[in-house]
């Protein structure tokens, strides 16, 4: 699974107070628009009990550092800006190399 050319990322979500299922749906959004810049979802995980730790963790690549740039810029996610702040109090995004 590597890629060589492109761009494999971690992302690790922590949701506000009570808003565990507001993140999921704000991702849901944002997520969906990957496939129009040539990236694509590899893996979204969900944290299933109470204790510390990220609420989400997705594993997504792009095919190029330009193809994450346009994403980050698309003006639909910008658009969203408001709803994940108001859902989101933490994101810790950093790239990932696939092990054999």
């Amino acid at each position: 699974m590597s890629n060589i050319d492109g761009v494999d990322l971690c992302c690790l979500l922590w949701a506000r107070a009570d808003e565990a299922a507001g993140l999921e749906a704000y991702e849901d959004r944002v997520l969906a628009l990957i496939p129009d810049h040539g990236g694509q979802v590899l893996q979204r995980v969900r944290r299933t009990s109470d204790e510390a730790g990220p609420n989400e963790v997705q594993i997504y690549r792009f095919p190029s550092q330009s193809s994450l740039d346009s994403y980050l810029a698309d003006p639909r996610r910008l658009a969203l800006a408001a709803e994940r702040d108001r859902v989101v109090s933490r994101t810790e995004l950093f790239p990932v190399a696939f092990l054999a």
